[in-house]
Protein backbone atom coordinates (compact mmCIF):
# COMPACT_ATOMS: atom_id res chain seq x y z
CA UNK A 1 0.00 0.00 0.00
CA UNK A 2 1.41 3.36 -1.02
CA UNK A 3 0.56 7.03 -0.48
CA UNK A 4 0.62 9.88 -2.99
CA UNK A 5 -1.07 13.15 -4.00
CA UNK A 6 -3.15 13.81 -7.12
CA UNK A 7 -4.70 17.03 -8.47
CA UNK A 8 -8.35 16.11 -9.09
CA UNK A 9 -9.11 19.05 -11.38
CA UNK A 10 -11.82 20.29 -9.01
CA UNK A 11 -9.64 22.41 -6.75
CA UNK A 12 -8.18 19.67 -4.56
CA UNK A 13 -4.74 18.19 -4.10
CA UNK A 14 -6.00 14.78 -3.05
CA UNK A 15 -4.07 12.55 -0.68
CA UNK A 16 -4.78 8.90 -1.38
CA UNK A 17 -3.77 5.41 -0.39
CA UNK A 18 -3.59 2.80 -3.14
CA UNK A 19 -2.49 -0.69 -4.03
CA UNK A 20 -2.51 -2.70 -7.23
CA UNK A 21 -1.11 -2.06 -10.68
CA UNK A 22 -2.10 0.31 -13.47
CA UNK A 23 -4.24 -1.35 -16.11
CA UNK A 24 -6.25 -3.39 -13.63
CA UNK A 25 -9.96 -2.68 -12.97
CA UNK A 26 -10.29 0.27 -10.60
CA UNK A 27 -12.10 0.32 -7.26
CA UNK A 28 -12.71 3.64 -5.48
CA UNK A 29 -13.24 3.59 -1.69
CA UNK A 30 -14.89 6.61 -0.01
CA UNK A 31 -14.73 7.05 3.78
CA UNK A 32 -17.19 8.77 6.13
CA UNK A 33 -17.04 10.81 9.34
CA UNK A 34 -14.84 11.00 11.38
CA UNK A 35 -12.61 8.79 9.29
CA UNK A 36 -9.87 8.99 6.67
CA UNK A 37 -8.53 6.96 3.77
CA UNK A 38 -6.85 4.74 6.37
CA UNK A 39 -10.25 3.39 7.44
CA UNK A 40 -9.85 1.10 4.37
CA UNK A 41 -6.38 -0.09 5.45
CA UNK A 42 -7.53 -3.71 5.81
CA UNK A 43 -9.55 -3.77 2.58
CA UNK A 44 -7.12 -2.12 0.15
CA UNK A 45 -4.39 -4.84 0.12
CA UNK A 46 -6.91 -7.68 -0.12
CA UNK A 47 -8.73 -6.23 -3.14
CA UNK A 48 -5.40 -5.44 -4.79
CA UNK A 49 -4.24 -9.02 -4.24
CA UNK A 50 -7.42 -10.15 -6.04
CA UNK A 51 -6.46 -8.21 -9.16
CA UNK A 52 -7.84 -4.68 -8.69
CA UNK A 53 -6.22 -1.25 -8.62
CA UNK A 54 -7.65 0.14 -5.38
CA UNK A 55 -7.68 3.82 -4.42
CA UNK A 56 -8.94 5.43 -1.20
CA UNK A 57 -8.73 9.24 -0.95
CA UNK A 58 -8.96 11.55 2.02
CA UNK A 59 -12.13 13.29 0.86
CA UNK A 60 -12.79 17.05 0.75
CA UNK A 61 -12.45 18.41 4.29
CA UNK A 62 -10.34 15.56 5.59
CA UNK A 63 -6.76 14.59 6.38
CA UNK A 64 -3.92 15.50 4.06
CA UNK A 65 -6.12 16.51 1.13
CA UNK A 66 -5.85 20.28 0.63
CA UNK A 67 -7.71 22.94 -1.33
CA UNK A 68 -10.84 23.10 0.84
CA UNK A 69 -12.01 25.91 3.11
CA UNK A 70 -11.88 25.12 6.84
CA UNK A 71 -13.68 28.31 7.93
CA UNK A 72 -17.21 27.92 9.33
CA UNK A 73 -18.10 31.12 7.47
CA UNK A 74 -16.21 30.10 4.35
CA UNK A 75 -17.16 28.26 1.17
CA UNK A 76 -19.75 25.85 2.58
CA UNK A 77 -21.32 25.19 -0.83
CA UNK A 78 -18.15 23.46 -2.03
CA UNK A 79 -19.12 20.60 0.30
CA UNK A 80 -22.48 19.98 -1.41
CA UNK A 81 -23.05 16.39 -2.52
CA UNK A 82 -22.97 17.33 -6.20
CA UNK A 83 -19.50 18.83 -5.78
CA UNK A 84 -18.33 15.79 -3.81
CA UNK A 85 -19.43 13.68 -6.79
CA UNK A 86 -17.38 16.03 -9.00
CA UNK A 87 -14.41 15.39 -6.70
CA UNK A 88 -14.74 11.64 -7.26
CA UNK A 89 -15.28 12.03 -10.99
CA UNK A 90 -12.25 14.30 -11.25
CA UNK A 91 -10.08 11.86 -9.33
CA UNK A 92 -11.10 8.99 -11.62
CA UNK A 93 -10.12 11.10 -14.62
CA UNK A 94 -6.84 12.23 -13.03
CA UNK A 95 -5.91 8.59 -12.44
CA UNK A 96 -6.34 7.92 -16.15
CA UNK A 97 -9.40 5.70 -15.71
CA UNK A 98 -12.40 5.83 -18.07
CA UNK A 99 -14.50 3.95 -15.51
CA UNK A 100 -14.23 1.96 -12.28
CA UNK A 101 -15.46 -1.53 -11.55
CA UNK A 102 -17.00 -0.25 -8.31
CA UNK A 103 -17.35 2.75 -6.06
CA UNK A 104 -17.68 1.79 -2.39
CA UNK A 105 -18.81 4.28 0.25
CA UNK A 106 -19.12 4.05 4.01
CA UNK A 107 -21.19 6.34 6.26
CA UNK A 108 -21.44 9.77 4.59
CA UNK A 109 -19.18 8.36 1.87
CA UNK A 110 -22.11 6.10 0.96
CA UNK A 111 -24.17 9.15 -0.01
CA UNK A 112 -21.36 10.25 -2.34
CA UNK A 113 -20.99 6.75 -3.80
CA UNK A 114 -24.74 6.43 -4.36
CA UNK A 115 -24.92 9.72 -6.22
CA UNK A 116 -21.83 8.83 -8.25
CA UNK A 117 -23.64 5.70 -9.47
CA UNK A 118 -26.91 7.57 -9.95
CA UNK A 119 -25.51 10.49 -11.95
CA UNK A 120 -22.63 8.78 -13.79
CA UNK A 121 -23.42 5.07 -14.28
CA UNK A 122 -21.15 5.03 -17.34
CA UNK A 123 -18.18 5.74 -15.05
CA UNK A 124 -19.17 4.02 -11.80
CA UNK A 125 -20.23 0.59 -13.06
CA UNK A 126 -21.33 -0.80 -9.70
CA UNK A 127 -21.79 0.51 -6.18
CA UNK A 128 -21.52 -0.84 -2.65
CA UNK A 129 -22.99 1.19 0.18
CA UNK A 130 -22.01 0.62 3.80
CA UNK A 131 -23.89 1.58 6.97
CA UNK A 132 -26.01 4.36 5.38
CA UNK A 133 -28.90 3.17 3.18
CA UNK A 134 -29.82 5.19 0.10
CA UNK A 135 -33.32 6.15 -0.91
CA UNK A 136 -35.09 7.04 2.32
CA UNK A 137 -37.54 9.89 2.78
CA UNK A 138 -36.28 13.45 3.14
CA UNK A 139 -35.73 14.30 6.79
CA UNK A 140 -37.17 17.50 8.21
CA UNK A 141 -35.71 19.41 11.15
CA UNK A 142 -37.20 17.84 14.23
CA UNK A 143 -35.22 19.88 16.74
CA UNK A 144 -38.17 21.65 18.33
CA UNK A 145 -39.99 18.37 18.96
CA UNK A 146 -36.88 16.72 20.40
CA UNK A 147 -36.30 19.74 22.64
CA UNK A 148 -39.86 19.51 23.97
CA UNK A 149 -39.49 15.92 25.18
CA UNK A 150 -39.61 15.35 28.96
CA UNK A 151 -35.89 14.61 28.65
CA UNK A 152 -34.89 17.36 26.16
CA UNK A 153 -32.83 16.06 23.23
CA UNK A 154 -31.22 17.19 19.97
CA UNK A 155 -30.33 15.44 16.71
CA UNK A 156 -26.61 14.91 16.15
CA UNK A 157 -26.69 16.11 12.52
CA UNK A 158 -28.17 19.47 13.49
CA UNK A 159 -25.71 19.68 16.40
CA UNK A 160 -22.86 18.98 13.96
CA UNK A 161 -24.11 21.93 11.91
CA UNK A 162 -23.62 24.42 14.76
CA UNK A 163 -20.71 26.79 15.05
CA UNK A 164 -19.68 25.25 18.38
CA UNK A 165 -19.45 21.59 17.30
CA UNK A 166 -15.91 21.75 15.90
CA UNK A 167 -14.35 23.26 19.01
CA UNK A 168 -16.44 20.97 21.24
CA UNK A 169 -14.53 18.02 19.76
CA UNK A 170 -11.24 19.62 18.72
CA UNK A 171 -10.68 21.40 22.07
CA UNK A 172 -12.45 18.90 24.33
CA UNK A 173 -11.23 18.30 27.88
CA UNK A 174 -10.14 14.69 27.26
CA UNK A 175 -8.18 15.52 24.09
CA UNK A 176 -8.78 14.39 20.52
CA UNK A 177 -7.23 10.94 20.92
CA UNK A 178 -9.38 9.98 23.91
CA UNK A 179 -12.46 11.50 22.32
CA UNK A 180 -12.03 9.42 19.17
CA UNK A 181 -11.30 6.26 21.16
CA UNK A 182 -14.60 6.66 23.03
CA UNK A 183 -16.52 7.69 19.90
CA UNK A 184 -15.33 4.71 17.86
CA UNK A 185 -16.07 2.40 20.79
CA UNK A 186 -19.58 3.70 21.45
CA UNK A 187 -20.63 3.19 17.82
CA UNK A 188 -19.11 -0.30 17.56
CA UNK A 189 -20.45 -3.75 18.38
CA UNK A 190 -18.23 -3.68 21.49
CA UNK A 191 -20.59 -1.20 23.19
CA UNK A 192 -23.43 -3.21 24.80
CA UNK A 193 -26.00 -0.48 24.14
CA UNK A 194 -26.04 -1.10 20.40
CA UNK A 195 -29.05 -3.32 19.81
CA UNK A 196 -30.74 -1.61 16.86
CA UNK A 197 -34.31 -2.14 15.69
CA UNK A 198 -36.67 -0.53 13.19
CA UNK A 199 -38.29 2.75 14.19
CA UNK A 200 -41.91 3.41 13.33
CA UNK A 201 -41.57 6.98 12.09
CA UNK A 202 -39.51 10.16 11.89
CA UNK A 203 -40.91 11.49 15.16
CA UNK A 204 -39.31 12.72 18.36
CA UNK A 205 -40.67 9.87 20.45
CA UNK A 206 -39.34 7.24 18.04
CA UNK A 207 -35.96 8.86 17.37
CA UNK A 208 -35.37 9.24 21.11
CA UNK A 209 -35.13 5.44 21.31
CA UNK A 210 -31.72 5.65 19.63
CA UNK A 211 -28.48 6.00 21.63
CA UNK A 212 -27.29 9.43 22.70
CA UNK A 213 -24.56 9.62 20.06
CA UNK A 214 -27.44 10.00 17.57
CA UNK A 215 -30.15 11.68 19.64
CA UNK A 216 -28.10 13.66 22.12
CA UNK A 217 -29.06 15.17 25.45
CA UNK A 218 -29.80 18.79 24.66
CA UNK A 219 -27.19 20.30 26.98
CA UNK A 220 -24.29 17.93 26.23
CA UNK A 221 -21.60 18.12 23.58
CA UNK A 222 -20.57 15.05 21.61
CA UNK A 223 -17.30 14.85 23.55
CA UNK A 224 -19.24 14.92 26.82
CA UNK A 225 -21.67 12.31 25.47
CA UNK A 226 -19.06 9.67 24.68
CA UNK A 227 -16.59 10.38 27.51
CA UNK A 228 -18.30 8.09 30.10
CA UNK A 229 -18.06 5.19 27.61
CA UNK A 230 -14.28 5.37 27.18
CA UNK A 231 -13.11 1.72 26.99
CA UNK A 232 -10.48 0.50 29.42
CA UNK A 233 -8.48 -1.16 26.64
CA UNK A 234 -8.02 -0.60 22.89
CA UNK A 235 -10.13 -2.73 20.57
CA UNK A 236 -8.30 -5.40 18.54
CA UNK A 237 -9.78 -3.90 15.36
CA UNK A 238 -8.43 -0.40 16.15
CA UNK A 239 -5.06 -0.41 17.91
CA UNK A 240 -3.51 2.59 19.62
CA UNK A 241 -1.11 3.03 16.70
CA UNK A 242 -3.96 2.93 14.20
CA UNK A 243 -6.06 5.36 16.24
CA UNK A 244 -3.03 7.67 16.48
CA UNK A 245 -3.20 8.19 12.70
CA UNK A 246 -6.74 9.53 13.07
CA UNK A 247 -6.06 11.60 16.17
CA UNK A 248 -2.90 13.18 14.74
CA UNK A 249 -4.75 14.31 11.62
CA UNK A 250 -7.81 15.65 13.45
CA UNK A 251 -5.65 17.35 16.07
CA UNK A 252 -3.96 19.13 13.16
CA UNK A 253 -6.98 19.99 10.99
CA UNK A 254 -9.93 20.02 13.37
CA UNK A 255 -13.30 18.55 12.39
CA UNK A 256 -14.90 21.46 10.51
CA UNK A 257 -14.20 20.07 7.04
CA UNK A 258 -16.29 16.98 7.72
CA UNK A 259 -18.92 18.98 9.60
CA UNK A 260 -19.51 21.14 6.52
CA UNK A 261 -21.02 18.06 4.84
CA UNK A 262 -23.68 17.93 7.58
CA UNK A 263 -24.40 21.64 7.18
CA UNK A 264 -25.10 21.15 3.49
CA UNK A 265 -27.65 18.50 4.43
CA UNK A 266 -29.37 20.26 7.32
CA UNK A 267 -29.33 23.70 5.67
CA UNK A 268 -30.84 22.38 2.43
CA UNK A 269 -27.78 23.15 0.31
CA UNK A 270 -28.07 19.87 -1.63
CA UNK A 271 -31.13 21.10 -3.49
CA UNK A 272 -29.28 20.77 -6.80
CA UNK A 273 -29.84 17.01 -6.47
CA UNK A 274 -33.62 17.36 -6.07
CA UNK A 275 -34.29 16.47 -9.71
CA UNK A 276 -32.49 13.14 -9.27
CA UNK A 277 -34.25 12.23 -6.02
CA UNK A 278 -36.97 10.27 -7.82
CA UNK A 279 -34.51 8.41 -10.05
CA UNK A 280 -33.14 4.97 -9.36
CA UNK A 281 -29.65 3.47 -9.34
CA UNK A 282 -29.49 1.07 -12.26
CA UNK A 283 -25.99 -0.37 -11.86
CA UNK A 284 -25.45 -3.51 -9.75
CA UNK A 285 -25.52 -2.56 -6.08
CA UNK A 286 -24.93 -4.08 -2.66
CA UNK A 287 -25.41 -2.95 0.93
CA UNK A 288 -23.24 -3.97 3.90
CA UNK A 289 -23.62 -2.90 7.52
CA UNK A 290 -22.88 -4.19 10.97
CA UNK A 291 -25.80 -5.97 12.59
CA UNK A 292 -25.16 -3.76 15.65
CA UNK A 293 -25.20 -0.51 13.64
CA UNK A 294 -28.00 1.95 14.43
CA UNK A 295 -27.14 3.74 11.18
CA UNK A 296 -29.25 1.14 9.33
CA UNK A 297 -32.43 2.45 10.91
CA UNK A 298 -31.70 6.09 11.79
CA UNK A 299 -33.91 7.20 8.87
CA UNK A 300 -37.05 5.07 9.19
CA UNK A 301 -37.96 3.33 5.94
CA UNK A 302 -34.64 4.01 4.20
CA UNK A 303 -33.31 0.46 4.10
CA UNK A 304 -36.62 -0.86 2.74
CA UNK A 305 -36.81 1.89 0.08
CA UNK A 306 -33.23 1.17 -0.96
CA UNK A 307 -33.90 -2.52 -1.50
CA UNK A 308 -37.29 -2.28 -3.15
CA UNK A 309 -37.26 1.02 -5.04
CA UNK A 310 -34.04 3.06 -5.15
CA UNK A 311 -31.63 0.33 -6.32
CA UNK A 312 -33.12 -1.70 -9.17
CA UNK A 313 -30.25 -4.21 -9.40
CA UNK A 314 -29.65 -4.89 -5.71
CA UNK A 315 -27.47 -8.02 -5.42
CA UNK A 316 -27.49 -8.33 -1.64
CA UNK A 317 -28.19 -6.63 1.66
CA UNK A 318 -25.83 -8.00 4.31
CA UNK A 319 -25.90 -7.32 8.07
CA UNK A 320 -22.61 -8.57 9.49
CA UNK A 321 -22.74 -10.09 12.96
CA UNK A 322 -20.19 -8.81 15.44
CA UNK A 323 -19.88 -5.42 13.76
CA UNK A 324 -21.27 -2.01 14.56
CA UNK A 325 -20.92 1.17 12.55
CA UNK A 326 -17.27 0.65 11.53
CA UNK A 327 -17.99 -2.59 9.68
CA UNK A 328 -14.95 -2.57 7.36
CA UNK A 329 -12.68 -2.14 10.38
CA UNK A 330 -14.50 -4.35 12.89
CA UNK A 331 -15.10 -7.30 10.55
CA UNK A 332 -12.71 -6.72 7.68
CA UNK A 333 -12.47 -10.35 6.55
CA UNK A 334 -16.23 -10.67 6.07
CA UNK A 335 -16.44 -7.33 4.25
CA UNK A 336 -13.60 -8.36 1.94
CA UNK A 337 -15.33 -11.67 1.20
CA UNK A 338 -18.60 -9.92 0.34
CA UNK A 339 -16.86 -7.34 -1.85
CA UNK A 340 -14.93 -9.97 -3.79
CA UNK A 341 -18.06 -12.04 -4.38
CA UNK A 342 -19.90 -8.94 -5.59
CA UNK A 343 -17.05 -7.81 -7.86
CA UNK A 344 -16.83 -11.28 -9.36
Amino acid sequence: MRSRYVDNGNGLRVHLLEAGEDGRPGVLLLHGFPELACSWRKVIPALAAAGFHVVAPDQRGYGQTTGWDADYDGDVDSFRLLNLVRDALGLVSALGWRSVAAVVGHDFGAAVAANCALLHPEVFRSVTLMSAPFGGPATRDIGAELGALPRPRKHYQWYYSTREANDDMWRCAQGVHAFLRAYFHMKSADWPGNKPFRLASWSAAELAKMPTYYIMDRDRTMAETVAPEMPAHPAPWLTEDELAVYSAEYARTGFQGGLQWYRCRTEGRNGDLASSAAQTIGVPSMFIAGASDWGIYQVPGAIEAMQHNACTRMRGCHLVEGAGHWVQQERAEEVIRLLLEFLA
